[in-house]
């Protein structure tokens, strides 16, 4: 008897001591994951990296991850096509809380680069940052006619609200006239594309295509973190909330 209480003393302090390092080499990893997509991706803080499972020093004998989970609060993604016309031009787009879940991740034998067989992700781009889009000078929609879009807001039930002001002169007559119209928000590859459902009556014999080069716009957004593809688009109160996926992302960036 003696000896077995001996026997399960060891294997309970074993068993503790080896917690014990499976917690500090699962911190370490995570440090040094966070550090190194902070560095590849640019960031200007450090991102949260969590990896599940345990032990985690029998899934690295394994070679392979259950999950990792990274969060970035603060995402600077440089972009391409804005406006209705799809013209190219640089810039960046800021994306709030980026969440990815990466599954099924291996990585190489001197653990210089991981890959996620899946992965999906959460984020919202602001509104303020998805005007960025649209045109950003008073655009001639109809002789003496001009047309800006001013902001954008929730519009509820999925809606975007589009607040557009015209102004100008038709003839002898002068006026300035702002309006709000609701627009469906959809995505098309890497294109989030804003969409008026109707134009306001402005009485003035516009063509709805001119007034829809103002009102209607696009923003590709292409280089998410390892490759992610945004895959859904939904109006929210806070602003555009983007589902993304991907299949064998790159983890580290």
């Amino acid at each position: 008897m003696r000896a077995l209480r001996i026997l399960l003393i060891v294997v309970v302090i074993l068993g503790g001591l080896f917690t014990i390092a499976d917690r500090v080499a699962v911190h370490f990893a995570q440090s040094e994951a966070a550090d190194r997509i902070k560095t590849n991706e640019h960031l200007a803080e450090t991102p949260s990296v969590s990896i599940d499972g345990f032990p985690f020093l029998t899934q690295v004998a394994g070679g392979e991850l259950d999950e990792i989970h990274v969060g970035i609060k603060d995402y600077e993604v440089a972009t391409g096509t804005a406006g209705k016309s799809g013209a190219a031009g640089a810039g960046t787009i800021r994306i709030d809380d980026l969440h990815a879940d990466m599954h099924g991740v291996d990585f190489s034998s001197d653990y210089s680069s991981a890959t996620a067989r899946t992965a999906t992700g959460t984020a919202t781009i602001s509104y303020d940052e998805l005007l960025k889009a649209a045109k950003p000078e008073p655009t001639q929609v109809f002789p003496g006619v001009t047309a800006k879009v001013l902001g954008l807001s929730d519009g509820g039930n999925g809606k975007i609200k589009v607040k557009v002001r015209l102004e100008g002169s038709v003839g002898p007559k002068k006026f300035s006239q702002t309006t709000s119209i609701l627009s469906s928000v959809t995505v098309e590859g890497d294109t989030v594309k804003v969409h008026a459902d109707s134009l306001p009556e402005t009485g003035l014999g516009l063509v709805e295509r001119d007034v829809r080069s103002v009102t209607d716009f696009q923003q590709v957004i292409d280089k998410l973190p390892g490759g992610i593809k945004i895959d859904k688009v939904e109006a929210a109160q806070e602003g555009v909330h983007i589902t993304a996926k991907g299949t064998d992302v790159d983890v580290t960036g």
